[in-house]
C-alpha cells in the first residue's frame, strides 16, 4: 500500500496564499463528445476578436448552409482492400458525390422510466437527476427520443438522403434530440485525419486533412459487432452513415449558454484533445498528462492478451475493416516496435514532420489507447478481470493527483454518482472510465487518499456552502447529464455546468478567486476543421470546447495559443508552484511560440500552452489595473509569456 506524509491535508485547508495568481480555486467541468466546429461552427466572436471555425473558414454561411468554401471539408471515400497494411492516408481516393445517409445508431426511440434516457415521467427523472439540475431544467430529461429504430437512416436530418458532400446543419429542433454519435476510437481517428506531409501547406505543415471521417465511419466504425463485412459497403453497414459531418448552429439558438459564457468570459479557438479517439485516452491525460500502459498489477510492464492487442490491417475481402478492434477486441498497441500492426504508419508519419515529434512510448510497453474499465473497484478492490476482461490492470503512472498531494495542496474529484457506484456499480450514472485516478495504485490503495479526495456531486456545492471547496475540483457529470450525443444532450451538459457556474457567483468571497474551466473529454469523433498539432504517437486530435469562466477572463476574448488536457496540467502547476508530473509527460513540454500570421500552428512544435492567455491576472474587483504581484513573468502561449491579455 502506497503512503503519504502523516496527515494528508483536508480537502478544504487553506493554501490560497501559496499561487502565483489570484486564483484559488480551480474547478475542471468535463463533458463529453463534441467538437469545437461541432459546437462553435457558425460562432461569430466580438468586435476586435477572431475565429477560425467553419463560418470564418467560408465553408459554410451564418444560417448553415453551404458557404463559399464549402469543399474545403468536403469528404472522401477510399479503397483499401485486404489483406493489406493499415493506413492513415490512403492514396486512392475520390470525392463523394453525396454523403452517406446519418443513422440513428444507438439513440433511444422512445421514453421510458426502465430504461431512460429519457424519461417518461417527470418524477422519475426528479429522483435520479433532482440534485443535479435546477428544477426548471429537469423537463430537459424527458423529451428527445427519435422515433425511429435504432441503426437506420435518420429522417429527422433534413435531406437525409441526399446531403451534399461537407458539413450539414442539424435543424433547431435537433439539438434538443438524442443523436447517433460516430466512431471515436483511436486508429480510426488518425485515419480519419488523413495526415500525410505531402499535404503540408504554410498554413497546415502537418499534413492533417481531415477528410475521411465519412469513409471510416461506414467503413469500420466502432468495430463494435467484431465481424468482418462484405465488401463493397453501403451506408448502413456500421450503423452510422455520415454522424461525423453534423453541426449545431448557434445562430439558430443552439448551445444558448455555452454562446453565451464565450461573449462574455474566454474561450479557446485553439484547444484539442490529446489523444486520438475516446473517452478513456482522454480522460486519462487530464489527470497524467501521459498514457497509461498495461500491467501486470504489481506495477510492471507486461503483455496483454493477444485478442485485446489492436490490429487495424484490413481483413481479406473487406474494404478497411480492421482484423482486431472494437469493444470485443483491441485496445493496446506497443507503439514501440514499428513492426506492431498500425504502429509503423503513425511513427514514420511522426518522423517526416520537419520537428521530429518522439513517439514517447517506452520499450515493450503496451499504451491503452480506447476504453477500458480501470483496475479499481471505487471502494479500492482491485476489479476481477476474470469476470470483467476488458479492464486495464492497476497503473503506478503518476498523476496530478500525487503531485498535489506532496505538496498537501486539497483536491478533490467530484465525480456525479460516485457514492451510487461505490455501492452497485451496475446502477450507477457514474463514468468509471474518465476518472483518471480511479486507475492508480497510489491513489485507489489509500483509504484515507480516497475518502478525502474522491467525491460526489452533492459534496461539490456542500463544500462551495462551507466555504471548503478545495484548491483544485476536476467535476465530472453522470452519463445522462454529460452531452453524449446518444445518451444524453447538450443542453443537459450547459444546465449542469450553469448550476455550477452560478453557485461560484453567488458567493462573492468564492467569484472572486475562481477560475472555471470548461471542456469535454474528447470530439466524439465529429469533424472538426481546426489545425492538428502531433506531438507524440497517441496525438493530439480534433479541437474541443475551452471557455474560461472568471472574473479574470471577461470580455469575450478568443485564444488562439496551442493546447490540449495538458494544458490543464500545466496552469495547475504553474498557478501553485508544482514541477512537472513525471520526466515524460507532456507538462514538460514549452508553451508554444506562434506567429502573428499564423497564430494557430506553433513555431517551435511539440508545444502545449497552460492557458494563461485566458486571462487578465491586472484586472482587479473593479476591473482596473492589478498591482499586487498576483502574475507570472515567464512564457506563456501565443501572448508573449506576459499571462494577461495583450491589450
Amino acid at each position: 500500500m502506497s503512503s503519504w506524509p502523516a496527515g494528508v491535508i483536508a480537502a478544504g485547508d487553506d493554501h490560497n496564499g501559496e499561487t502565483r495568481t489570484p486564483i484559488r480555486h480551480v474547478i475542471v467541468i468535463v463533458g463529453e463528445n463534441r467538437t469545437f466546429d461541432h459546437v462553435f461552427g457558425t460562432y461569430q466572436p466580438a468586435h476586435g476578436q477572431s475565429v477560425w471555425n467553419l463560418l470564418s473558414q467560408g465553408i459554410v454561411n451564418a444560417d448553415g448552409s453551404p458557404g463559399p468554401n464549402f469543399k474545403k471539408a468536403q469528404q472522401y471515400e477510399a479503397q483499401l482492400t485486404g489483406p493489406g497494411r493499415f493506413s492513415m492516408a490512403p492514396s486512392n481516393k475520390a470525392p463523394y458525390g453525396t454523403l452517406p445517409a446519418p443513422n440513428t445508431g444507438g439513440s433511444p426511440t422512445a421514453a421510458s422510466d426502465a430504461s431512460p434516457p429519457p424519461f417518461a415521467s417527470h418524477d422519475a427523472a426528479v429522483q435520479v437527476e433532482g440534485g443535479a439540475l435546477e428544477a426548471s431544467d429537469i423537463d430537459q430529461l424527458l423529451s428527445g427520443a427519435s422515433g425511429l429504430p435504432k441503426d437506420v437512416k435518420d429522417s429527422r436530418v433534413a435531406n437525409y438522403n441526399a446531403l451534399l458532400n461537407g458539413p450539414f446543419l442539424l435543424q433547431p429542433p435537433l439539438y434538443d434530440a438524442y443523436m447517433g454519435g460516430p466512431v471515436h476510437r483511436f486508429y480510426q481517428a488518425w485515419q480519419q485525419s488523413d495526415c500525410d506531409v505531402g499535404h503540408a501547406s504554410r498554413e497546415n505543415p502537418s499534413g492533417c486533412l481531415g477528410d475521411l471521417f465519412a469513409w471510416v465511419e461506414t467503413t469500420i466504425g466502432a468495430g463494435s459487432n467484431g465481424k468482418p463485412q462484405p465488401t463493397p459497403f453501403n451506408d448502413q453497414t456500421t450503423g452510422e452513415g455520415s454522424n461525423a459531418l453534423g453541426f449545431y448552429n448557434v445562430n439558430n439558438g443552439d448551445m444558448p449558454y455555452f454562446a453565451q459564457l464565450a461573449r462574455q468570459y474566454s474561450m479557446s479557438d485553439n484547444y484539442h484533445q490529446p489523444v486520438m479517439g475516446g473517452t478513456g485516452a482522454n480522460s486519462i491525460m487530464i489527470g497524467a498528462a501521459d498514457a497509461y500502459f498495461y500491467t501486470d498489477g504489481n506495477g510492471h510492464a507486461a503483455t496483454p492478451p493477444s485478442d485485446q492487442i489492436e490490429n487495424p490491417n484490413p481483413l481479406p475481402g473487406t474494404n478497411n475493416w480492421y482484423t482486431q478492434d472494437g469493444y470485443s477486441g483491441g485496445s493496446y498497441s506497443d507503439c514501440s516496435d514499428a513492426s506492431q500492426p498500425g504502429v509503423g504508419p503513425i511513427r514514420r508519419y511522426l518522423q517526416s514532420l520537419s520537428y521530429h515529434p518522439k513517439p514517447n512510448c517506452a520499450p515493450k510497453h503496451y499504451y491503452l489507447l480506447n476504453n477500458y474499465n480501470p483496475g479499481y473497484n471505487g471502494d479500492g478492490t482491485v476489479l476481477d478481470r476474470a469476470k470483467s476482461p476488458y479492464t486495464i490492470p492497476p497503473s503506478p503512472v503518476r498523476t496530478i493527483g500525487d503531485s498535489l498531494l506532496e505538496r498537501n495542496i486539497p483536491w478533490k474529484y467530484y465525480g456525479e454518482g460516485w457514492r451510487s457506484f461505490i455501492k452497485d456499480p451496475s446502477t450507477s450514472v457514474y463514468c468509471n472510465i474518465c476518472n483518471p485516478f480511479l486507475y492508480e495504485t497510489s491513489i485507489m490503495t489509500n483509504q484515507q487518499v480516497r475518502d478525502t479526495h474522491l467525491a460526489d456531486l452533492p459534496d461539490l456545492y456542500s463544500d462551495m456552502q462551507a466555504g471548503t471547496l478545495p484548491a483544485v475540483s476536476f467535476v465530472k457529470p453522470g452519463g445522462l447529464l454529460d452531452g453524449h450525443p446518444t445518451s444524453s444532450k447538450f443542453g443537459l451538459y450547459e444546465a449542469f455546468v450553469k448550476k455550477i457556474v452560478d453557485a461560484v457567483k453567488s458567493d462573492p468571497k468564492l467569484w472572486a478567486t475562481t477560475a472555471i474551466l470548461i471542456t469535454t473529454d474528447e470530439g466524439g469523433g465529429y469533424y472538426d476543421s481546426g489545425y492538428i498539432q502531433p506531438v507524440d504517437f497517441f496525438g493530439d486530435g480534433s479541437r474541443i470546447p475551452m471557455i474560461a469562466v472568471s472574473k479574470y477572463s471577461v470580455g469575450g476574448r478568443v485564444s488562439h495559443g496551442y493546447a490540449d488536457h495538458a494544458s490543464v496540467v500545466k496552469f495547475i502547476e504553474r498557478n501553485w508552484g508544482l514541477p512537472p508530473i513525471t520526466e515524460r509527460s507532456r507538462d514538460n513540454l514549452p508553451n508554444p511560440v506562434q506567429r502573428s500570421d499564423n497564430p494557430y500552428v506553433p513555431v517551435n512544435s511539440p508545444a502545449i500552452g497552460d492557458l494563461f492567455d485566458l486571462f487578465d491576472f491586472h484586472r482587479d474587483s473593479d476591473d482596473h489595473a492589478h498591482s499586487d504581484g498576483h502574475h507570472g513573468g515567464e512564457e506563456s502561449s501565443g501572448n508573449g509569456g506576459k499571462g494577461w491579455w495583450p491589450f
